[in-house]
């Protein structure tokens, strides 16, 4: 599989989806379903970029759950900030209508609030295959930072029915996600 022509394919085919907002409304259902239950107090999402499904919502949605029910502690949502040093991220706190500012490559990022540390962390696939391997834009800041992030969150991707890779083969530096789910429910694991 040549992944930056699969990537570019599939970045295209998601941005003309004719139905995508329907699919986002299924994923946002998948999402919240699946999120009941969990223990995590502080989850890790992403701002939405090239026609990705927006976390965000249903983010909001769970924050505001655990407020009515009284949770021992606030829930929390971060979402990544670039090390360019580095090339990885940290989660610095998100909530709506907190000062965000543009990042290096032009991606919304929360504005002078403190970093966070996800139990659990939310991840955009471009495409996703067997054994929840993802393939993202290219530049390996998911797979550095989840390379060294202590203790590891819990990592699930988020993406539409149409990133299914079926053929994709993932390589050494590839770290697999723990479970992935789109608009169909959970595609990983099986």
């Amino acid at each position: 599989m040549d992944k930056l022509s699969t990537r570019k394919a599939l970045i295209e085919e998601r941005l003309n989806l004719p139905d995508r907002l329907e699919r986002a409304d299924l994923l946002q259902r998948v999402m919240r379903i699946w999120l009941v239950g969990r223990p995590d107090e502080v989850i890790g999402a992403y701002w939405p970029i090239k026609g990705e499904f927006d976390p965000l919502p249903a983010l909001h949605r769970w924050k505001e759950d655990g407020e009515l029910l009284d949770s021992p502690q606030p829930r929390r949502i971060g979402l990544p900030v670039v090390n360019k040093v580095h090339k990885t991220l940290t989660f610095h706190a998100w909530y709506p209508g907190c000062p965000m500012e543009e990042d290096a490559y032009g991606i919304p990022k929360p504005k002078d609030t403190e970093v966070i540390v996800p139990t659990l962390l939310f991840v955009p696939c471009v495409g996703y295959g067997h054994g929840g391997y993802r393939l993202g834009y290219g530049g390996g800041f998911y797979d550095r930072t989840l390379a060294t992030l202590q203790p590891k969150p819990f990592t699930v991707g988020l993406g539409f029915t149409n990133g299914w890779l079926p053929d994709m083969e993932p390589e050494a530096h590839d770290v697999p996600l723990d479970a992935i789910l789109n608009d169909n429910g959970v595609v990983w694991p099986v």
